[in-house]
């Protein structure tokens, strides 16, 4: 594991003129980016996308009730994260839906799992996971499915949530900033791209962090949200971008990011606390305040653009990591076809 970081300065990647074309070489090739195709098929086959009266392609199902939003998402983890680290999957099986509740403007009311294991030993600690986590932040788990019969760890963890006024993924509008909030005090857990920032943060810390996205939404400082997932930093900001039918481009030297790191892993890494926002000029202060005063790292890392590129720059160099013109990702944007972008 690296050493642990306290600061909330965004210092620059590492990232010098040569090194930026292998940078976005890696980033074209991401596999966390690549496999977010997966999720359109699925929807493609289901009938199910981003016109439907509950859009499809947010971090969330956001099923209007009353004069809120009832949310509704749900997780599934790899086999071979499962059985490499199963304490660490359980606790990520309930941070993870936590931080997409977070990201539409919601609070966690419920959490359920399903777990398959070899015996109860195997079960054992993606149990004590997901427990360690509901107590740390507060959200009951309240059910959910065991089979111990199995020959291979499997977990899936889906949450129940509220919003007053939503963060959606098709908000984002040409002009506006893209402002990326990552909590930087952190390391990996190795030999996974997972930047650990929260299972040894206390509880109200944890609770207050994400708060902080409802509030938001609530004074109306921005409308367009996303958790930043298993495609990092671009790939997230790629299917914001496509939900919105707009485009991104970011600056790298301006992504929030610890010292000394790979700046390639860096951009396609999870955050355990990390958010891509698109607002106005005005609201964009605000924004970076709020997070701030709780020693979050947030910075203004772009801007949406109406080319429907996602773009990246570094030093006068500028490179399209992907032309929504050319390909779909998830294929969810209104008016383009059918897709889906669960547990994002």
């Amino acid at each position: 594991m690296t050493t642990r970081t306290s600061s909330i300065s965004a210092p620059s990647l590492p990232l010098g003129a040569d090194a930026f074309a292998a940078v976005v070489a890696k980033l074209r090739a991401s596999a966390g980016l690549r496999a977010k195709a997966d999720i359109g098929r699925a929807a493609a086959r289901l009938g199910i996308g981003g016109t439907d009266a509950v859009r499809v392609g947010d971090d969330c199902a956001a099923i209007p009730d009353g004069e809120g939003f009832l949310l509704f998402a749900i997780e599934g983890f790899m086999n071979e994260f499962v059985a490499g680290d199963p304490w660490f999957a359980g606790w990520c099986g309930v941070m993870v839906n936590l931080s997409d509740i977070a990201a539409m403007g919601g609070r966690p009311l419920a959490v359920v799992d399903a777990v398959w294991a070899a015996g109860e030993d195997g079960a054992a600690p993606v149990l004590d996971g997901l427990r360690a986590a509901c107590e740390r932040f507060g959200v009951p788990l309240v059910g959910g499915h065991t089979n111990l019969s199995t020959d291979r760890g499997q977990l899936s963890v889906a949450v129940l949530g509220r919003a007053n006024r939503l963060l959606t993924s098709f908000d984002a509008r040409p002009g506006e900033a893209l402002i990326a909030a990552i909590d930087l005090r952190g390391r990996y857990r190795e030999p996974f791209s997972n930047w650990e920032a929260a299972t040894d943060a206390p509880a109200h810390r944890l609770k207050g962090d994400l708060e902080l996205l409802p509030r938001i939404a609530e004074r109306g400082l921005a409308r367009a949200a996303k958790d930043i997932s298993q495609g990092g930093v671009v790939g997230t900001a790629a299917m914001l971008a496509e939900c919105s039918n707009v485009g991104v481009e970011i600056d790298l030297a301006r992504v929030p990011a610890p010292a000394d790191i790979d700046p390639a892993r860096w951009l396609m890494s999870f955050p355990s606390y990390g958010y891509l926002l698109s607002a106005s000029a005005a609201g964009t202060p605000a924004i970076l305040a709020s997070f701030e005063q709780r020693g979050i790292a947030a910075a203004a890392i772009g801007t949406v653009t109406a080319d429907r590129r996602v773009t990246v720059t570094h030093q006068g160099a500028r490179e399209v990591i992907w032309d929504f013109t050319r390909d779909r990702l998830l294929g969810c944007a209104p008016g383009t076809g059918t897709g889906t972008e669960d547990a994002a």
